[in-house]
């Protein structure tokens, strides 16, 4: 805020200056003599005394002329010369006590006597430019008064909300209101602290379960791994002789390892659930506003990698899901293509099936072998064609989570050298 009020002086300051600039302007304006309007009128009706002649000439359209003399002798003032001249020329410059200008018309001098306020004209001026500038003052101060409440005083009650964030301090909420610009702002950092707040929860809970879980195995896994050392121990001193019963305790040993190896696989898959653990709402969309936003954004970012883009025809119509998540997952597609494709082309194509919508993103350039392509939606799994592109083999696994959580689903097929991924949307 203190950047701000030093702005705001420095506008005041700048609004002084040319309050002060425009008034001197004025001020030498006023003081000289170009311009002044009594000058225009007698020239004008010197030209027109030249064409009409004095006796056609009336002063009813002029302001400021009041009234015309002719100086007489003119021929004779002409031809004399010394104090006579002088005297005759005194007596017609000052015979009528007002202001006056003299213009000569051909040979004959006349005098136009005005009436003229110097400062009024001015004062106008003046008055008009200053009302003016005050106006405009006026406006930037009621504009920087607005800026100041409506959007920085609410802005200064949210700027350290991602400090507070960052540090964890997710207790406080979030005054929410009704502002026009930051009242969906504050309600969406709200939200977010919210949400952090909910899977700090659940992550304190994942890691009291996994916990108990792994407590609660290594204490199972004890009893057969206790067993297989007696029965390594007892073979390895030769204790049993008979053939038989050492094909005994091979196959219990076996057993025993089976054990371990369920214990083990639970615990894989365990870690496997609690990592996805994602949510998608049950709501209602169009097909048309899904294409839309998504070659919306695609169309614009291909080109400038020089990447074919394009999208099939279709018929609109009503999908069930998560529009957000559905968004998530075909970008999430259309980002492998990108990535794993020949940076050739990249289709979207559409197509029903009993009830549903399939929705198909095709890029040319396939590497992944056949014998891969069962695997590309288990979790933490790279195909042997990932080469150096960075990855967490989790895309297509969350993708498939979100599906099944919409009720649709997804699968992958290689079809020449083009890989094909569709959703299955529900149809509403």
């Amino acid at each position: 805020m203190k950047s701000f009020y030093k702005f705001y002086a420095a506008v005041i300051a700048l609004i002084l200056f040319i309050f002060a600039v425009a008034n001197s302007i004025l001020l030498k304006i006023e003081k000289g003599d170009a311009g002044r309007p009594y000058r225009v009128e007698a020239e004008r009706l010197a030209k027109e005394i030249e064409e009409k002649g004095l006796e056609n000439i009336s002063l009813g359209k002029y302001q400021y002329i009041i009234n015309i003399d002719v100086c007489q002798s003119c021929s004779a003032l002409q031809g004399r010369k010394g104090k006579d001249r002088l005297k005759e020329e005194k007596v017609f410059y000052e015979g009528s006590g007002n202001d006056y200008i003299i213009r000569k018309v051909g040979p004959t001098l006349f005098r136009f006597d005005y009436r003229f306020s110097a400062g009024s004209g001015r004062s106008n001026l003046a008055i008009a430019v200053n009302a003016a500038l005050g106006v405009m003052s006026l406006l930037i101060f009621a504009i920087l008064a607005y800026i100041q409440h409506n959007i920085l005083k609410p802005f200064q009650s949210l700027r350290q909300v991602p400090y507070e964030l960052s540090r964890g301090n997710l207790a406080v909420p979030i005054k929410e209101s009704r502002h026009r610009y930051f009242g969906k702002f504050a309600w969406g950092i709200n939200m977010l602290r919210e949400n952090m707040e909910q899977q700090k929860q659940r992550e304190l809970a994942l890691i009291h379960d996994k916990k108990t879980l792994v407590l609660s195995i290594s204490h199972d896994i004890k009893t057969p791994l206790s067993a297989i050392k007696l029965y390594a121990q007892a073979l390895s001193r030769g204790l049993y002789k008979d053939a038989a019963k050492k094909m005994e305790i091979a196959e219990s040993i076996n057993d025993k390892a089976d054990e371990i190896e369920k214990f083990v696989s639970q615990i894989i898959k365990a870690s496997n659930e609690d990592f996805l653990n994602l949510e998608a709402k049950q709501e209602e969309f169009y097909l048309s506003a899904l294409v839309h936003k998504t070659s919306q954004y695609y169309k614009d970012k291909l080109s400038l990698v020089r990447i074919s883009f394009s999208v099939g025809s279709y018929e609109d119509c009503i999908l069930k899901g998560d529009f957000d998540r559905s968004i998530e997952v075909l970008q999430n597609l259309i980002e492998n293509a990108v990535k794993y494709g020949d940076g050739h082309s990249i289709e979207l194509l559409f197509a029903e099936e009993s009830g549903c919508q399939l929705v198909t993103v095709k890029n040319s350039g396939c590497t992944l072998p056949e014998t891969e392509l069962p695997h590309i939606f288990d979790s933490f799994w790279r195909g042997s064609n990932a080469g150096s592109n960075a990855g967490s083999g989790l895309g297509l696994a969350i993708c498939r989570q979100l599906m099944h959580l919409m009720n649709g689903d997804i699968f992958a097929e290689i079809q020449g050298d083009a890989m094909r991924i569709t959703l299955v949307f529900i149809k509403s």
